[in-house]
């Protein structure tokens, strides 16, 4: 391991002492106490440098204001979630080819809410009193087959984007002309977030709570951690508003390595039309590109943020898996996953149920559940939506075509689809190219694992003695560094250490060894004694932990910028002692890897030389 960024400053004076082993501190004989010693060092370092010193999102212990705090120190501000704006969009409803809307019928007396057809044109087809099957029935379980006017919106800022969902659904899963399916009214019974990095993947989900049944988009919603550390009314609407529990594990469906959940329900034109965007009924129904295509692959960053709802689904996180198909026919385009993308999607797009040739008892019955959720949504497709029928836009992906649902394309044979399905549940072999789905969080450094980022421009200055104290030094080192990973400029997951280790300076002044320079333990506090919040002992240093930039208070929010900040660390030094000081950056990773070192050295020396 090399070492970088050594740097010197040195008082010039007298000679220094005879040389001291690393753990030297002055002292005179009778006098001298190292505990003493460390408490005022301890003392006057969080005096001048406590308020920078300070753990991202751990302003709160709540499950929620701490959820959104990680996600703000990673994606930036968050935007309110607003199913009412004008940016929101409802999620189209087709029924044999025509979209369907629940109006006042001016043609019967009394004028009765029923469904209205309406075809390509928006010539009114006819009126139904009822929805039993729709062309393209969700998917997603345990929620309305063939919903209507639920509404989605997408605010993107930079490489951030965040889809906001709010799902009208009801107990009976089944479509009724009650006014609570109305477009005008925003009354709804789901409500989900996703936040995303396009350019490292992180990914993150908030729900709202399980046992409130009606939300209502007239007004926005807060974000979990409010709009800030100091937003007291937000956040504690946000504590009100948010699920605690994780009761649902977003991440099985949103697993594809980004936010979407690309099926012909959702309404693209890409998906579900035979002739695609250019299709009549694409144009006339869908919500044409709202949600783009992101190119990705089964090596591309993979990320789910949040402390709370990663250690809720460590083992599930930890096992899934991307997979490649054994045939080349389904994984040249996008991935497939060992989650719901592979065991609820893939069989529903190739219109084959979910097979495991040799299944597990614990198997067994997630297949039998996968099954009857197989069943119960091809129950609600319209014989129109069918091959047979005059739609043919299902099964929605083909061999070789992928989306192309023309009707000469060829459909996947049953063999070739057992053998991808035993992949998709984790019981094939090397044929089917399992890899991690999601990937390791990455450090602040250069090297490998590393997100490239790197502190420069550092340098040691002993400043100029009190005259009140003139055996004392304040010992300044700074440097300057960039959060850069993702592109965001209100990022703020990133941290240094510093430790510090005293000795004499050699009567020969000689350079130090690597070994005099605290080790990379000590500097991340393995074995840290708090003296003081976040300055105390690890080994036989002295250490600061948690060093924010110049001016970014504890509990403040980070400024937006793509400039280079300025970290700045004082601690107390005397007259002709060595200082070798090693600077660590760390990444909060606010899932089960907790945090992320880098693994290079900076290193600097400052030689505190009197007259």
């Amino acid at each position: 391991m090399g070492v970088k960024g050594i740097g010197f400053a040195f008082m010039i004076g007298a000679a220094a002492l005879a040389p001291a082993n690393a753990l030297d501190r002055p002292k005179a004989d009778d006098v001298f106490n190292p505990e003493s010693a460390d408490e005022k060092f301890a003392e006057t370092v969080d005096r001048w440098n406590g308020a920078f010193l300070w753990e991202p999102a751990s302003a709160s212990t709540n499950i929620t204001t701490r959820f959104g705090d990680e996600a703000r120190a990673v994606f930036g501000p968050i935007p309110d979630a607003d199913c009412g704006g004008g940016g929101a969009k409802t999620i189209p409803l087709e029924v044999d080819g025509n979209i369907v809307d629940l109006k006042p019928n001016p043609d019967k007396a009394g004028n009765p809410l029923e469904f209205e057809h309406r075809d390509a044109v928006g010539a009114v087809v006819k009126w139904t009193a009822s929805i039993p099957k729709c062309d393209k029935p969700s998917l997603a379980g345990n929620v309305t087959y063939c919903g209507l006017n639920s509404r989605l919106n997408r605010v993107v800022k930079g490489n951030v984007e965040w889809l906001f969902l709010c799902r009208k659904s009801n107990a009976s899963l089944e479509l009724e002309p009650d006014p609570y399916w109305q477009r005008s009214n925003p009354k709804f019974s789901r409500f989900g977030s996703i936040g995303f990095n396009r350019g490292t993947g992180e990914i993150v989900f908030f729900d709202g709570r399980k046992d409130q049944e009606v939300f209502d988009w007239s007004k926005p919603f807060v974000s979990p951690g409010g709009r800030s550390y100091s937003d007291t009314a937000g956040r504690a609407a946000a504590e009100a508003l948010y699920d605690q529990t994780f009761q649902i594990q977003c991440s099985a469906c949103h697993d594809n390595k980004n936010p979407y959940v690309i099926n012909p329900h959702i309404g693209q034109a890409r998906i579900g039309y035979p002739d695609g965007r250019n299709d009549p009924r694409a144009r006339a129904f869908s919500l044409g590109a709202y949600l783009p295509r992101l190119p990705r692959n089964e090596r591309t960053p993979f990320r789910v943020i949040g402390s709370g709802y990663t250690s809720t689904y460590a083992a599930e996180l930890k096992n899934a898996s991307t997979v490649r198909d054994p045939n080349g026919d389904c994984t040249e385009c996008h991935t497939l996953t060992t989650q719901t993308t592979g065991q609820r999607l893939a069989p529903d797009a190739v219109g084959l149920e979910p097979f495991i040739s040799n299944p597990s008892w614990a198997q067994l019955l997630e297949l039998r559940a996968e099954k009857e959720n197989f069943r119960q949504v091809d129950m609600h497709r319209t014989e129109w939506a069918r091959r047979s029928g005059g739609g043919r836009i299902h099964p929605w992906m083909v061999p070789a075509n992928g989306n192309d649902v023309s009707g000469h394309s060829s459909q996947i044979s049953l063999d070739t689809w057992r053998e991808l399905s035993d992949c998709l549940w984790g019981s094939g072999g090397p044929e089917c190219g399992y890899r991690p789905l999601y990937t390791p969080c990455p450090a602040p450094a250069k090297g490998a694992g590393g997100d490239g980022s790197a502190p420069g421009d550092l340098a040691v200055t002993v400043l100029p003695p009190d005259p009140d104290a003139p055996a004392e030094r304040r010992i300044r080192v700074s440097w300057k560094y960039l959060n850069s990973y993702g592109e965001v400029p209100g990022r703020d997951d990133v941290r240094f250490n510093m430790a510090v280790r005293e000795s004499r300076i050699p009567a020969a002044g000689e350079e130090p060894h690597a070994k005099d320079y605290p080790s990379l333990d000590e500097a991340m506090g393995n074995d840290f004694r708090a003296l003081r919040p976040k300055v105390g002992l690890s080994g036989s240093a002295r250490l600061m932990q948690n060093a924010s930039y110049f001016g970014h208070a504890q509990y403040s929010e980070a400024s937006s910028s793509m400039e280079r900040r300025e970290y700045r660390l004082d601690f107390p030094g005397t007259c002709n002692r060595r200082y070798a000081i090693r600077i660590l950056p760390k990444r909060f990773c606010f899932d089960q890897s907790d945090v992320a070192y880098g693994s290079e050295d900076y290193l600097l020396l400052a030689d505190v030389r009197c007259d």
